[in-house]
């Protein structure tokens, strides 16, 4: 691949573009993973943002490539995090990597100086997990204590306490 023409069409400024280069070239795509995963600014957080617009839910492109997303991802800035999050969000994801995409939520969730967007795609991650496995709910209502919360942002935290209110509903009619 020429990584030329991939930042090329990352520095456009219609989204609807960029998306869509992906769509026209599937060819393409495991070079944007691969940028997506690098360190190369500020291209990996707009390829990370591209595949995540680009695929459909259950996606088999990027099963090859969940463990090194959930192994590099602490590494990244907030935003690519949130990117990448967002991506394995829309995954299926099998029983071996369940655990590390919880520990790896559970991690971002506790960072209360990380960007309100990032903690919040983490708690969805979480809520994800936990509804697979019920009985980690108690464990996210444990993480949902104040000093977690009251750092977000006054949207970010509605959303927040309305899950957190779902799942203290589904605790009480089990």
């Amino acid at each position: 691949m020429k990584p030329e023409l991939l930042e090329s069409v990352l520095r456009r400024r219609v989204k609807s573009e960029i998306v869509e280069f992906l769509t026209i070239h599937p060819e393409y795509f495991d070079d944007a993973v691969d940028l997506a995963l690098s360190n190369n600014q500020p291209y990996c957080w707009r390829a990370a943002w591209m595949i995540g617009d680009s695929i459909k839910k259950n996606d088999s492109r990027i099963k090859p490539h969940i463990l090194k997303i959930i192994e590099l991802l602490p590494s990244f800035e907030d935003g690519h995090q949130r990117e990448l999050l967002k991506i394995l969000l829309q995954i299926n994801l099998e029983e071996d990597f369940e655990s590390l995409f919880f520990d790896l939520c559970v991690d971002l969730w506790e960072q209360v100086r990380k960007q309100p967007s990032v903690r919040h795609i983490a708690f969805k991650g979480m809520i994800k997990v936990a509804e697979k496995y019920p009985e980690l709910s108690n464990e996210i209502l444990v993480l949902a204590q104040p000093n977690y919360i009251n750092a977000l942002s006054p949207g970010i935290k509605k959303s927040i306490t309305k899950s957190i209110s779902n799942i203290k509903t589904e605790n009480l009619d089990l």
